[in-house]
């Protein structure tokens, strides 16, 4: 792995229970107007000049900034919405880049379990190894900010389902030797499931102008 992908090893999440009252005085309507404000705002300024500087910084951010300054603007939006969707891309580049290694199984035994087209829509080479995963992740959020938001989300997406059932798969492997873990991959599966649904939603949103 690169210097810069070894970068993005560097955020650190803050605690839920101090995240929680960091809001806990503020207004959910008033989070919900920034939160979409801020994300229409950001994807607007970034198509109007969609230059490589800005577009990469926008990819680095989290790596800069770390998840934080996301989280409090886009975390607690609905998840068919443009802050949602936008939210969970940067979650999935982040589990990517902190953990590469383990993407790469799990996208490896989803591409040989799955047997869809998900495979193909998602983009990644055959097989996929742990820089490669990095790189993928990085180019489906630079199509976001430059390309077609709704083929970008799609990807996002089938990325998303392709990880869940290598998640699955390996989680029934480790059901009786190791339960713990097996627990851990369960919920990792369910989690992408869900991410690979709101994700799909929000791409066909779009496409009828309806995402905001």
């Amino acid at each position: 792995m690169t210097d810069g992908s070894r970068d993005y090893h560097k955020p650190v999440r803050r605690p839920a229970d101090e995240f929680d009252r960091h809001f806990a005085g503020e207004d959910p309507a008033e989070v919900s107007r920034v939160a979409h404000a801020t994300a229409g705002a950001l994807l607007s300024r970034v198509r109007e000049d969609p230059s490589e500087a800005v577009v990469e910084r926008l990819v680095g951010f989290t790596a800069q900034h770390g998840i934080d300054t996301v989280a409090e603007l886009w975390s607690r939006s609905p998840a068919k919405s443009l802050p949602g969707a936008l939210w969970r891309l940067y979650l999935l580049q982040l589990m990517i880049h902190r953990d590469p290694r383990t993407a790469a199984l799990l996208y490896e035994r989803g591409r040989t379990t799955l047997r869809s087209a998900d495979e193909v829509i998602a983009g990644a080479p055959t097989p996929a190894g742990p820089e490669e995963l990095v790189a993928l992740i990085d180019i489906i959020l630079r199509g976001a900010f430059r390309g077609d938001f709704a083929v970008a989300l799609e990807r996002a997406a089938a990325f998303c389902r392709v990880q869940a059932a290598g998640a699955t798969s390996v989680a029934d492997d480790h059901d009786a030797s190791e339960p713990d873990r097996s627990t851990v991959l369960t919920a990792r599966a369910l989690r992408l499931s869900t991410y690979a649904e709101d994700l799909g939603s929000c791409a066909g949103l779009w496409r009828r102008e309806a995402l905001t």
